[in-house]
């Protein structure tokens, strides 16, 4: 979860948003994006989602079997 919430507060720096100003454009509430940026792990996959989208990314299950063939 740490990658994400890294990723988030990145992206969010590199267009010089607050989290409230970023919160308001992608369409959750100020709580989510503090959240996804603490690490917290009891997050609404949809919510996610809709940060994500933000910078043309979405997070989705991904079987780990087929992950690790892939990485090696």
């Amino acid at each position: 979860m740490n990658e994400l919430s890294e990723f988030v507060k990145a992206r969010r720096k590199d267009v010089n948003l607050t989290q409230e100003e970023f919160a308001e454009r992608a369409g959750v509430a100020l709580t989510v994006v503090r959240k996804i940026e603490q690490g917290k792990t009891n997050l609404n996959m949809d919510k996610v989602n809709l940060v994500l989208s933000m910078f043309g990314h979405e997070l989705a299950p991904v079987d780990s079997k087929v992950l690790k063939n892939h990485l090696k």
